[in-house]
């Protein structure tokens, strides 16, 4: 349910997609990342395809090929003898996911400021504007697909391939250490404040500005609901 990236890496228009438009199996799909964003399936719960076709309306076949796509991109994991199960995240695979995100945020800021005609920080600019209109959305889906939106814009600026084909598993990451955060504190506010001072940072084109504003984001933001979910 990530928003897709237009031309030159601009995000178009966005929202829930009409159901015409979405095969039964994306629906499964994107019902079950909504469940689990919401905190309805939890990291560790255990799922049937049974279970998801009668509770979705969908037949057995439907529901696997949306597992099997979901497994691939580590919101699912399947086990043979042990089934299938929401992918758990540990506090030290959120504390781990934290810093690599700081080194390849940087790897795309670094291609974004070597272009000097500001047409990859436009592109930046863009996702700002994308993440402002939705960052106070009533449906915390849409929050959560606006905060993800922005990042990937970040990615998608730099025009860095290894970036782009990493970021659908990196996505699945972000997706369930944010649905952690939000059921730990659901504040909208102090998210939009903490994604405006990284894109301030980004705005000065100073290398290590931009370095202090990702490590204060995502490291801190992770030690922080670390503390919450000890407490």
């Amino acid at each position: 349910m990530s928003i897709e990236a237009g031309g030159a890496g601009v995000p178009e228009a966005w929202g829930p997609s009409a159901v015409a438009s979405v095969s039964r199996r994306d629906a499964v799909g994107i019902e079950i990342r909504r469940a689990i964003i919401l905190g309805r399936l939890k990291p560790g719960d255990k799922l049937t395809e049974t279970q998801l076709a009668t509770s979705l309306g969908v037949s057995r076949p439907t529901v696997r090929e949306a597992l099997n796509q979901l497994t691939r991109e580590g919101l699912i994991v399947q086990e043979p003898y042990r089934g299938i199960r929401v992918a758990d995240v540990t506090k030290e695979q959120i504390a781990d996911i934290a810093v690599a995100r700081v080194g390849l945020d940087m790897l795309a800021i670094d291609a974004i400021l070597a272009d000097d005609t500001d047409r990859r920080l436009e592109i930046v600019e863009e996702g700002w504007r994308q993440f402002e209109r939705f960052a106070f959305h009533p449906d915390p889906v849409v929050q959560h697909e606006a905060h993800l939106a922005f990042h990937r814009q970040v990615w998608a600026a730099s025009e860095n391939y290894l970036l782009l084909k990493l970021w659908p598993v990196t996505e699945s990451h972000i997706t369930l250490a944010i649905a952690e955060d939000q059921t730990a504190r659901d504040d909208p506010e102090r998210a939009h404040r903490v994604h405006e001072e990284l894109m301030k940072a980004i705005r000065t084109r100073d290398r290590e500005t931009i370095h202090a504003a990702f490590v204060a984001h995502t490291i801190r933001s992770a030690e922080e609901l670390l503390t919450l979910l000890s407490e």
